[in-house]
């Protein structure tokens, strides 16, 4: 063997010299049935034919490839390689060699090792390339250039992705190969996989082999996958950081475990619906990564309060995100996350059947959440009114709230929560059906003079209603305020809301048809602070008057405006808005009166510098409007004309042709 492959090349090699008596018998070789001996040459055989008969003489042939070498012997060859760009190359020749690079660890390149040194059988990969024959039929494949995967260098590592048909195992191997002398593989991310040919154990066991850079594993959908593979990335990729585990069916704890064990630097994990995956695997997670700071757990129905408890004990100074979805917890996990969640800073709790109102009274009361600035609570029934008072006092830094279809939270519990939580900046309520206008007005007035955005969508009991209320303190810091979807919010709540709210930046109204323009006017003109977004989409009862206002005391500041749905806007507006707004770049006028005169309004003016602008479903725009859409479309990036039934289509194309820079919705 050492012979063989340190061969120098100097004179003609032959698998043997010349014989004293060619004809002897003993000598000869059986011609395999393979061989096409009479035959001109056509596609190169892979076993080529060693001899050659020309009558009674036996001539040798020379071998014209190194295919016929064994594997061992090409596997001495490749890792001694002088560089990346030489195995590259050699991959691209067949899928044999592409799968005998791939199986060449990074330890192995460079003549590391002897080969009079090898044991036998260690350095050979005949059982894997066996298995390449399930693998897809491509033999040949580029490597260092493939437009299918994204290319990215980030912090002098290469990214990958592969999604759907483009995820299969000779991709991963071509990746292995091609990345090693590129900066190193960082981040790989595995988007579903090729039904007939997809990734399995043997791809990610080539990326474990020649990516030991690996920083990132994102398995999305890739049920192949199994403890086997998962175990290969945890003895090969020791810098891993984030792994990150969707619908991995066959993936459980003994591939958690594995990654425990090897991978130290671990600092993220998220598992989203991992049947197998239960309390064992975290438990190992949390002995053996001191560095974790980011747990996701969605939909695994083995994950019990005994494995995110014992990981949120075991990283109680560096965890600081953690979200719990869709698994069996009870009050013990939230007792325990409000007593060992020192570093926590952010907290997102969905679907938690289980835990009742003592389990966040208590996470509340623990006071270990001094550093929390965000927690999320959806679908939970322990969001009480006592549970939500309690995160208040015990969460001192707590700067934004979510809530969503907490349907036991009322007025009560929204303003005691108001009055507590001092450093509020955010708060968002969607689907919370037991507060009221009275609540909402409560807590803006006792919100600590630090709230700058308010959210409700979808809060069925907030409706409209005239009340004898007492002297309530303005909210001048809230600078953004979003109600939508909610039908019994009205004109005369929306003038309370304005009183309270003189510093609004913002206004998103969409979905509100209740409101008009006696009750939008009072809250546009106690505005102080100019206006630079409103939305009054869905506001049908909405007419001009409330756009000349809006173009007469915020038209300077201006900058997004949508008016979609609103159907007695026309092009009164347009002009008004055309003469007041320079600094506006985004109009949404869909579905309204406008016409062709308006369009050419907003041409005429130099001031307006519009690059998005949607005329959706304007039926009164028709194709003389096309020279001043022209015309806009020097400085429009976005311009829908979707539904427009009066615009034809060649006035279409002949937009698409001239305004190629912008990019047109028909």
């Amino acid at each position: 063997m050492p012979t063989l492959v340190n061969y120098s090349g100097d004179d003609d090699f032959y698998p043997g010299s010349r014989y004293a008596n060619p004809t002897d018998s003993s000598l000869l070789l059986s011609l395999g049935p393979h061989v096409d001996v009479f035959c001109l040459p056509r596609k190169r055989s892979r076993i080529s034919a060693p001899f050659v008969f020309r009558g009674d003489e036996l001539e040798q042939k020379k071998r014209l490839s190194i295919d016929v070498l064994p594997d061992e012997c090409l596997f001495e060859i490749f890792r001694r390689l002088p560089g990346g760009q030489e195995r590259s190359s050699c991959a691209c020749v067949s899928k044999r060699w592409l799968m005998l690079l791939s199986s060449i660890r990074s330890t192995d390149i460079c003549g590391s090792r002897n080969i009079d040194s090898l044991k036998p059988g260690e350095g050979l990969v005949s059982s894997e390339a066996d298995e390449s024959s399930n693998l897809d039929k491509e033999s040949t494949l580029p490597i260092a250039s493939e437009n299918e995967e994204q290319d990215l260098e980030s912090d002098g590592h290469l990214n990958r992705c592969l999604e759907g048909k483009k995820a299969t195992d000779i991709r991963l191997a071509a990746i292995a190969v091609g990345t090693s002398s590129r900066g190193g593989l960082g981040k790989l991310l595995v988007r579903g996989s090729n039904t007939t040919r997809g990734v399995t154990d043997f791809g990610l066991s080539a990326i474990a082999r020649g990516c030991p850079s690996l920083k990132v594993l994102s398995l999305w959908n890739v049920s192949s996958i199994s403890d086997e593979g998962l175990s290969e990335i945890a003895n090969g990729c020791h810098r891993l950081e984030k792994l990150d585990l969707c619908r991995c069916s066959q993936i459980s704890d003994k591939g958690l475990i594995a990654i425990a064990k090897n991978c130290p630097n671990l600092t993220a994990l998220a598992i989203d619906s991992c049947p197998n995956i239960g309390n064992e695997g975290l438990q190992a997670i949390g002995k053996r990564c001191p560095n974790l700071q980011s747990i996701s757990v969605k939909d695994c129905p083995r994950v019990g309060d005994q494995g995110v408890a014992s990981l949120l004990s075991s990283t109680s100074y560096v965890m600081t995100k953690v979200k719990l979805q869709g698994v069996s917890l009870t009050d013990v996990s939230l007792a325990v996350l409000g007593h060992y969640g020192l570093a926590v800073t952010d907290i997102v709790l969905t679907d938690l059947e289980n835990v009742s109102e003592r389990g966040f009274w208590v996470m509340g009361n623990a006071h270990g959440l001094q550093k929390l600035k965000s927690i999320t609570i959806t679908s939970c029934q322990g969001a009480t009114d006592l549970g939500l008072e309690a995160l208040g006092k015990g969460c001192p830094n707590l700067k934004q709230l979510c809530l969503r279809n907490c349907s036991f939270l009322s007025d009560n519990g929204l303003v005691a929560f108001a009055k507590t939580a001092v450093s509020l900046e955010c708060l968002q309520l969607e689907g919370c059906d037991k507060v009221t206008t009275l609540g909402v007005l409560g807590a803006l007035s006792n919100c600590g003079g630090k709230l700058k955005v308010l959210s409700l969508v979808k809060c069925m009991g907030i409706k409209d209603m005239i009340l004898a209320l007492p002297v309530l303190s303005p909210c001048k810091s809230l600078l953004s305020l979003s109600i939508r979807n909610c039908p019994g919010f009205g004109s005369s709540s929306l003038a309370m809301v304005g009183k309270l709210c003189p510093q609004l930046q913002q206004i998103d109204l969409g979905g509100l048809c209740g409101i008009t323009d006696a009750g939008i006017l009072p809250l546009l003109e106690s505005c102080e602070a100019s206006l630079v977004k409103v939305n009054v989409s869905g506001c049908i009862n909405l007419t001009d008057s409330v756009v000349k206002v809006i173009a007469r005391h915020h038209g300077e500041t201006l900058q997004v405006l949508s008016l979609d749905g609103c159907r007695k806007i026309t092009d009164a507006s347009l002009v008004a808005i055309a003469e007041s707004c320079p600094l506006l770049y985004d109009l949404d006028v869909s579905k309204s009166a406008i016409t062709d005169f308006g369009i050419a309004a907003l041409s005429s003016t130099k001031l307006l510098d519009l690059q998005i602008l949607c005329v959706s479903g304007c039926s009164n725009v028709t194709d003389k409007s096309l020279p001043f859409l022209g015309k806009l479309g020097q400085t429009l990036a976005g311009l829908n004309l979707q539904q427009c039934k009066s615009i034809s289509s060649r006035a279409v194309e002949l937009l698409v042709e001239h305004l190629w820079r912008c990019d047109i919705l028909s």
